[in-house]
């Protein structure tokens, strides 16, 4: 009876597991209808590999699988010997994927159903407690059709798992873990990406609203064609806003003086958009967009 309350208050949980083959960068991104999904499945370590310990998790098997990765133990290696002599083996599920790109997954013989995994090239999808098989299957194939980076790849296999049903039991918490050799901030760390939703209701959408916000202050992933020159009616459309905002006391016609200048860095400061600030009379599509959604939030 104990084993069994344990199991059903495990992670009923779909996840990825992923190495970027262009820069080594590793991720991870799962939702869950459990809480803080984020400090149980995800655990991974630049240069070394990324682990999802789900189903009736054994969070041991994180940093216990990054010490084998990191001592030179493969994929698969690394699976046996966190398996090996564990009396629950039967009721875990957990992917694995190492420094070369090597992927392996297990989904013990007592995962509740729906449960099982998909190993592509480079990454491997699992869930357990799913609507179906085509929750995996669709993830799979997302991951491997989406354009963009690793990140980009991560939210379309997400969301297409959650579009086929996902945790059959519903959702409560998501999170997104992607490391880098010093690509924390400042080089600090290596957590390159770091966002969780602990308790929501929509916690992929969440997940993905917060992520924006981090990416617009931490990242610098946007495509150079989106940047735009500051002058004619955009100058005018930014001079508003700022105007709005309190930052800036009139507008200076299709021209964009030094107050102007002045006031769009202090607006860009005091959002913490330090990482997207221009000094060459650019601006980033995404500024633009968030600094007028900031003004029309003003006036409401």
């Amino acid at each position: 009876m104990k084993e069994e309350m344990m199991k059903l208050s495990s992670p009923s949980t779909f996840s990825v597991v992923a190495r970027d083959s262009s820069n080594g960068d590793f991720g991870i991104i799962v939702q869950s209808k459990f809480p803080a999904v984020g400090s149980v499945v995800p655990w991974a370590k630049a240069e070394v590999g990324a682990i999802a310990t789900q189903a009736w998790a054994n969070v041991s098997y994180g940093p216990r699988g990054l010490d084998l990765l990191m001592a030179g133990k493969t994929a698969s290696e690394t699976l046996k010997l966190l398996l090996k002599d564990d009396p629950g083996a039967q009721h875990r599920q957990v992917g694995i994927v190492d420094q070369n790109g090597h992927v392996v997954s297990h989904t013990g013989n007592e995962c509740m159903n729906w449960a099982g995994h998909y190993i592509g090239e480079g990454f491997a999808c699992q869930g357990n407690i799913l609507a179906g098989e085509d929750v995996i299957a669709n993830m799979a194939s997302a991951y491997e059709n989406a354009e963009g980076d690793l990140i980009d790849k991560l939210f379309a296999a997400i969301n297409a798992g959650q579009a086929a049903g996902g945790d059959r039991r519903g959702m409560q918490s998501a999170a997104i873990l992607v490391v880098r050799k010093e690509g924390g901030y400042e080089g600090g760390n290596d957590r390159y990406v770091d966002v969780r939703v602990d308790e929501h209701p929509s916690p992929i959408k969440e997940l993905e609203r917060i992520f924006k916000i981090y990416d617009m202050t931490l990242l610098s992933r946007e495509d150079p064609s989106n940047l735009r020159r500051i002058e004619g009616d955009l100058s005018i459309k930014i001079q508003q806003a700022l105007v709005s905002l309190g930052y800036l006391d009139n507008i200076n016609s299709d021209r964009f003086p030094v107050a102007a200048k002045a006031a769009l860095t202090e607006w860009t400061n005091t959002n913490n958009f330090e990482n997207k600030a221009r000094d060459d009379g650019t601006i980033w599509q995404s500024v633009v967009d968030y600094l007028f959604q900031d003004a029309k939030g003003n006036k409401t």
